[in-house]
């Protein structure tokens, strides 16, 4: 595995061709330890111009694109394709899972960083991938587990299929990171600070390893193997002196 010290060189390598060559530039797609090495250089490489996007909002693993019309002279969208994959036959379908689409796509000698986010539900996939792989999957990809399937190119994701979200309302003892990390996951108060001096917690994509950070009314909170959650800001002070807050978790 690359260290952070050789990918933000490489950040920098594209940053540097985009802006010196007058084209965009774009990263495969970047899990949330490469995104927040990337959010850690973002002001040293502004110059290129810097766009970050998925497929949809709110994506986990994201592109980079490098350039900006003033420097460029031009727009370029990303190289971004959606498939669809599902079942030929509902009927007699397998029961499928996020992991069973991800390790069939990946069975036909895919790299994962080619491959976006995935989702899925009742047994129907939507896949963001590179456009350079997009016409391999949609030849090669007949089946996930015994199941057969037909894979075709759309142009969105239906409301039905994109993540879930429940609104509650937590007391905390204050809107730090640690408190509300363990209020949400049920965890100890250390066993929070653990979990984010481990490398585990992001905000809005950027790692955290501080447990003192305050959140804003609106920041996407993500724990690696726990979930995600967005912090929808605070209702006021109880009778006891607790806080009141918001969150929007994704289910």
């Amino acid at each position: 595995m690359k260290t952070n010290i050789e990918i933000e060189k490489r950040f920098k390598e594209l940053a540097d061709r985009s802006y010196s060559e007058n084209r965009y530039v774009f990263t495969d797609f970047l899990d949330m330890l490469q995104l927040s090495a990337f959010y850690a250089i973002e002001r040293e490489l502004s110059f290129a111009g810097l766009t970050v996007f998925g497929g949809i909002d709110g994506c986990e693993r994201c592109m980079v694109r490098f350039g900006s019309i003033d420097n460029c002279g031009y727009d370029e969208s990303f190289p971004i394709t959606l498939l669809h994959v599902s079942p030929l036959q509902k009927k007699f379908a397998e029961t499928l899972t996020h992991r069973d689409f991800l390790g069939s796509v990946i069975g036909l000698g895919i790299e994962r960083t080619k491959l976006g986010d995935i989702f899925v539900k009742e047994n129907e996939c939507y896949i963001f991938v590179a456009d350079s792989i997009s016409e391999y999957i949609l030849e090669n990809l007949s089946s996930v587990k015994h199941t057969s399937v037909k894979v075709q190119v759309c142009e969105s994701i239906p409301d039905s299929i994109t993540p879930e979200i429940s609104e509650e309302s937590i007391i905390v003892s204050s809107n730090r990171l640690d408190a509300i990390i363990a209020r949400v996951y049920k965890l100890s108060r250390d066993m929070a600070i653990k979990v984010i001096s481990e490398g585990k917690v992001f905000v809005n994509g950027r790692e955290m390893t501080g447990n003192a950070k305050s959140l804003k009314e609106g920041d996407i909170v993500s724990v690696r193997g726990k979930g995600r959650f967005i912090y929808d800001g605070d209702e006021g002070i109880t009778r006891k002196n607790k806080l009141s807050v918001r969150i929007k978790r994704y289910v």
